[in-house]
């Protein structure tokens, strides 16, 4: 357990169907070795830049280069620390180069970052691209949008239906625009085996529904449904550039259930050091002999009946004052073994867990109906290939209904899957005229190499 070897990921970006550049990056950062699965995990990211002319595109880049990269470099930090240090310091230097030039000034990017530790699955996120897990028949979205439509709905002042009539495009919280980004932290999130993490770019989240991605998420194995999700993406219209990484955990990385953690420290300031305890003795000696005084000249004792009349108000009066004494210091000698008080400690105890998430959840189950808002896409988008790809493509369509309703829905995915592959064919051969990004527009994706 914990050696982060059964991990199985596919990543894809296209620039889609409207966009003249892609402005959407990713990363992702494989542990070399066990050793550096224990210390600083898996490590995806996905960014959508904003910006004028080449200005989105040069923040996502610095944004998928270097923050894994500053993240493997405070490897010895905690890894929410690590992960909140990198996000801030590359946001910096976003900013910075916009500074300098007016051509990038004002330029941004979204940033979603997911670490799979053994500890659990840890997620950074600045803007509205997003972060997923599919559980069984449940889709998890652990990370929260940064934009106008999830304010408004947030402040309470309107519902989920009425804050959706806002832009949708408007984000509030970007890396690169400002000097300082607030970093939102979720997690550790337990890892099971089989679980599916889904990282995109709204230009995904924006065509396919929630229940839809984790369908294919949790049915398919990474790299179809990677390729079956953008391809939807694209059949569905494609307005925006479209990113996205599948992951699926394996038993390698399923969060041990009884395993002792140490203390995650959350900022660089040191906790305040412990009090040592020391056992109060003296004061518990002290109150024993207060106690006897107090008995032994109590008006009631036998030795006090015997003094004289004038001396047996000295002895009362000593009585009292010993008894006050041994009171008090049997309060000193209770503080004095009671457990040191920590201060005020900066830290992630284990078992704890930073942010809200998730935020929403889905039911993705399996079932005809969802099927058929897939099927239903790829038939009308099938109208405009050539026939032999429009007739095989109808006839997988067919297929997938058919299996869909006799409950075969692993089968019905698989026809999908075909079936998006024939038009993703399609797309790429009408694209051939361009070279620059590779087919369809897709680029390799940045795979830092640390110095681990």
């Amino acid at each position: 357990m914990g050696n982060g070897t059964s991990l199985v990921y596919h990543d894809l970006t296209d620039i889609g169907r409207r966009r003249a550049n892609n402005q959407d990056s990713r990363a992702v950062l494989p542990p070399a070795d066990p050793q550096q699965y224990q210390s600083r995990g898996w490590f995806f990211l996905v960014a959508d830049g904003m910006g004028a002319h080449a200005a989105g595109e040069l923040a996502s880049s610095i944004a998928a280069r270097q923050v894994p990269l500053v993240y493997e470099k405070n490897a010895e930090r905690s890894p929410p620390l690590a992960l909140r240090r990198a996000v801030e310091q590359v946001n910096a230097e976003i900013h910075q180069r916009g500074e300098n030039a007016s051509e990038f000034r004002g330029m941004g990017t979204t940033c979603s970052v997911l670490v799979l530790l053994p500890r659990g699955a840890l997620v950074a996120q600045v803007g509205d691209s997003r972060a997923y897990r599919v559980r069984k028949h449940t889709i998890d979205q652990l990370s929260r949008d940064h934009s106008l439509v999830w304010d408004l709905e947030a402040s309470g002042g309107l519902s989920r239906e009425q804050a959706g009539a806002a832009p949708r495009n408007i984000i509030t919280r970007s890396m690169g625009p400002h000097s300082r980004v607030d970093v939102d932290l979720e997690g550790p999130f337990g890892v099971e085996a089989g679980d599916a993490y889904v990282l995109c770019s709204d230009g995904l989240s924006g065509q396919v529904a929630d229940e839809e991605i984790g369908l294919v998420a949790a049915t398919l194995p990474p790299r179809a449904a990677t390729e079956t999700l953008l391809g939807l993406a694209l059949i569905r219209g494609g307005p925006d550039n479209v990113t996205v990484i599948v992951a699926r955990a394996g038993a390698e990385e399923a969060s041990p259930r009884h395993r002792r953690a140490d203390e995650w420290p959350l900022t660089e300031e040191e906790p305040p050091a412990r009090r040592p305890t020391r056992p109060a003795w003296w004061p518990l000696a002290a109150s024993a002999v207060g106690l006897f005084v107090a008995l032994l000249s109590s008006p009631w004792s036998d030795l006090t009946q015997r003094v004289p009349e004038p001396l047996r108000m000295l002895c009362t009066v000593v009585s009292a004052a010993a008894l006050l004494v041994a009171l008090g210091t049997l309060v000193v000698a209770i503080i004095g073994f009671l457990p040191a008080d920590p201060g005020r400690a900066f830290v992630l105890q284990p078992g704890g867990r930073l942010g809200r998430g998730p935020y929403r959840s889905y039911d993705c189950k399996p079932r005809p109906a969802l099927v058929e808002g897939i099927v239903s896409s790829i038939e009308s988008a099938a109208d405009g290939l050539a026939d032999p790809q429009r007739l095989r493509t109808l006839e997988l369509v067919a297929r997938a209904r058919q299996q869909a309703a006799g409950g075969s829905v692993a089968e019905a995915l698989e026809a999908v899957a075909a079936a998006v592959a024939i038009y993703s064919r399609s797309l790429e051969a009408a694209r051939s005229g361009d070279t620059t990004r590779g087919p369809a527009g897709r680029e390799p994706p940045h795979h830092p190499q640390g110095s681990a």
